[in-house]
């Protein structure tokens, strides 16, 4: 039986949208980043060979994201997990978000790499990136509309702030009333003042005019 094999160009050009789509789903998924993170954090190598159609690709996990590329990595001499499986069963692993139907698929390496995988693979799902989205659009929706004790307390503040204004402009009224009162008395002592030094001189005028007439 004759295996079906793609060509390495036409893969490449697979593995580069794949890339692609997987780093903008790390962007869009925070709990994606967080299974993302241990695997990065040892440069973890996969193996993934597939069949029907047969090809096999290794995936790098690193910092930038998760390579891609149809050799395996300079300096690496074996991958550090190796998946056997349909394509199909791989596409069934990442659209259901299934546990039993990621278990289904064959892997091999260190127990505790094995199972980051899976729940990489498990977080990889539609269904994930839904939620999150879903998350993040409730999120900002409870952001932009206030919980009504929220605005309860914000009433009370601006009641309380209202009603510490108007205090301050009574006080100010008061005291410039007091100003107005103050104004006026000076206003009044001022021209009795004036009108005593009139008459004091117009007094003093006809005391010198007496005088000289004698």
């Amino acid at each position: 039986m004759k295996r079906s094999t793609l060509s390495s160009s036409f893969l490449n050009i697979i593995l580069v949208f794949i890339e692609s789509a997987l780093t903008l789903l790390l962007r869009l998924d925070p709990e994606l980043r967080k299974a993302a993170y241990p695997l990065a954090k040892k440069s973890t190598v996969v193996a993934l060979r597939l069949y029907l159609p047969h090809v096999q690709v290794f995936a790098t996990f690193s910092y930038k994201g998760v390579l891609l590329d149809a050799k395996l990595p300079a300096g690496r001499s074996e991958p550090d997990v190796i998946i056997n499986a349909y394509s199909i069963q791989v596409l069934n692993a990442i659209t259901t978000h299934d546990s039993e139907t990621t278990d289904k698929l064959q892997m091999r390496g260190e127990s505790a790499q094995v199972q980051l995988i899976k729940q990489f693979i498990m977080q990889l799902g539609l269904g994930s990136l839904i939620q999150s989205v879903v998350k993040k659009i409730k999120g900002d929706k409870s952001k932009s509309k206030p919980s009504d004790a929220e605005m309860e307390s914000k009433k009370d503040n601006y009641k309380q702030r209202i009603s510490e204004q108007q205090t301050q402009i009574s006080t100010l009224t008061i005291k410039n009333r007091e100003l107005e009162m103050t104004v006026k008395e000076l206003q009044s002592k001022q021209k009795t003042m004036l009108i005593t030094a009139v008459v004091a001189g117009i007094i003093a005028i006809g005391l010198l005019i007496v005088l000289f007439m004698n």
